[in-house]
Formats: C-alpha cells, structure tokens, sequence
C-alpha cells in the first residue's frame, strides 16, 4: 500500500470518527431539548432507530435511552484516551493513567461520605473529577520536588490515593445504597444522562486544548531538555497534560471502572506505534483503534451479556495483538511529523 493511500484511508477513519461523534453529540442535545417539539421528533426517531437495530441483532437495549448515553460516552472515550494516551506513553508515563483512577475513586469514595452525612447532593462525578484535578496537580508537584525516581511518586500516590477511597468506603459501609463496584468494573448500564453530557463537554475541552497546544507538547515530548532551553514553560505544559488526563479518566471510568480505565489511555497507542511511522500517525491510528475497541466491545457485550469495560480492553488487546504481528518489527522510529 502506497504511502498516499494510507494517509487518505487514515484521515478517511478519522473523519468517520469525527461524523459518529458529531452524531452522539446531536443525540445527546436532542435528548436534552426533547420537550420541544422538533427535538422530540429526532428523539423518537433515534429511538426507532434502535428498535430497528433491536430487531436486526435480536436484542431489547438500543430501543432504551440509557444504551445511547452509554454508546455516547463511549464514543468520546474512544477518542480522548488515546488522544492523550498517546502523549503519556512517548513521555513514558503511561501509569499516571491508573494512578489518577484510583485518585478518582477516592474522589468518589468522599462524594459517597458527604453524601450521606450532610446535605450534599451535586453528582459523584463531580467529586471524582474535583479530587482527581486536585490529584493530578499533587502528582506533579512531588515528581517536580523529590529527588526520587520519576514512578516513584506516582507510585505512591496510586496506592495512598485507593487506600484512602477504601477507608472511607469502609467507614461509610451501610450509609448508602450506592453499588460502588459500578466505579470498580464500570457497567454499561451505570452511565446516567448527566454523565454522557459531561463526557461530551469534557472531550470538547481536551480535544480543543490539545489542538491548541499541539506544537508545544510534541516538542516536550520528544525533547524536554531542548524545550526548557527555548524557554518554554514546560512544568506548565506537564501539569496541564495531568490535569487533562484526570478528566479523560473520570470521564471513562463511568464504562470502564477504575480497574480497567488505563487500558484505554495506553493499548490502542501501543498498537499503533506498532505500525506507525509519524508521531501523528501514531495519533490518528489510536483514536482509530480506541474506537474499533470500544463499538466491538459494546456489540460483544451486549451479544453475549458481558461486562463492557471487560470487552473493550479486550478488544483493544486482540488489535494490539494483531498490529505485533501484521508489523513483523520490535522497534519503531518515529518521527516528529
């Protein structure tokens, strides 16, 4: 295949892509405007749509809004987990994924406790996302002000963060009905409206902040001494780079859980450095992957009435797989390009 075909077929993809996320974003605005009269219409009409596909496949979910809010957030993980993901693994930092998962459990696990014990009703999300921002931030404050190795303070902050979240959820233990295992293994029936519609805002922010930012984490990324030399604020840029990835990983743990949350931050990008050769190749080929994981995940699970989280990441590992071996090579020089 010429190089020129398979630079059209890859921006083919990606706005393919782009269409479904445009698509999930006009169902979730429909959904929300539903009580007007036109936005009613669209609303019925998609959900005739899943009664179609209900009846193709021979199953009784897509006719039901909350799959939709499922698939939407789903969608938008596809696409901002490797988006960022692909920044942490060049950085060799592909476990701050997991580390600010587990600090978004603790998020939760307070969320629950202020639930419970006073007046505080706002969302769990958003106590996940405020103790993950705030996670986030620790972690590169310690990794800029310890003489330590650069895992170790992320390292620590993963294992303090989820030992805090289980204290509190032990203490908390009959205070509330809340089923904290959805948090753990996600489930692809826990997404409520709220949470797709803040997956959405939340991937338009990273997508735009990525955008708008590219040149300056790419040069980071490739030569961080080079770019504190240019004067360029890299501690900035780093800490904006967390900072991101604790929203995309709040974001995705609504499907994937804690547990499984960094598997979509790093295996769609290490199968696509596998057959690569451009650091933007190796960004578009892992949204690509991310979102074949995430729509072939959904199917299996809804066929075969497993956990989605579970099928995504094994999804994604099954196109891990398979790039090994399609790519016949161990190491891949990329460029900037």
């Amino acid at each position: 295949m010429s190089e020129r075909l398979r630079h059209r077929l890859e921006l083919a993809g990606i706005a393919v892509v782009a269409a479904l996320a445009a698509l999930m974003m006009a169902y979730l605005l429909v959904y929300w405007l539903r009580e007007y009269p036109v936005a009613g219409a669209a609303f019925e009409g998609l959900l005739a749509v899943g009664r179609t596909m209900d009846a193709v496949f021979g199953t009784n979910v897509f006719r039901h809004p909350f799959m939709w809010d499922s698939i939407a957030t789903g969608v938008f993980i596809g696409i901002v987990g490797p988006l960022i993901g692909t920044f942490l693994v060049h950085r060799e930092m592909a476990l701050i994924g997991e580390t600010l998962a587990h600090t978004a459990f603790a998020g939760v696990a307070v969320g629950l406790l202020l639930g419970t014990s006073t007046d505080w009703n706002a969302p769990l999300l958003l106590a996940a996302l405020v103790v993950a921002i705030l996670g986030a931030f620790a972690v590169q404050w310690l990794a800029e002000r310890t003489s330590t190795y650069g895992d170790v303070p992320i390292a620590i902050m993963l294992t303090g963060s989820f030992a805090v979240g289980t204290l509190i959820i032990s203490y908390g233990r009959g205070l509330t009905g809340v089923n904290i295992d959805s948090y753990l293994f996600g489930n692809i029936a826990f997404v409520p409206l709220e949470g797709a519609r803040m997956m959405a805002v939340l991937s338009v922010v990273v997508v735009a902040v990525i955008a708008l930012t590219y040149k300056q984490h790419l040069f980071i990324t490739f030569d961080e001494q080079a770019a504190r030399v240019a004067r360029l604020n890299v501690t900035w840029y780093n800490t904006l780079l967390v900072v991101m990835t604790a929203i995309v990983v709040v974001g995705s743990m609504q499907v994937l859980g804690v547990i499984l949350v960094a598997g979509m931050l790093v295996i769609p990008v290490a199968a696509a450095t596998q057959i690569a050769h451009s650091f933007r190749e190796t960004l578009y080929l892992s949204i690509l992957f991310g979102e074949l994981s995430v729509v072939g995940g959904f199917l299996f699970s809804v066929n075969q009435g497993l956990p989605a989280g579970g099928s995504i990441i094994v999804f994604a590992i099954a196109i891990y797989l398979l790039a090994v071996v399609l790519s016949g090579r161990s190491v891949t020089a990329l460029s900037m390009h």
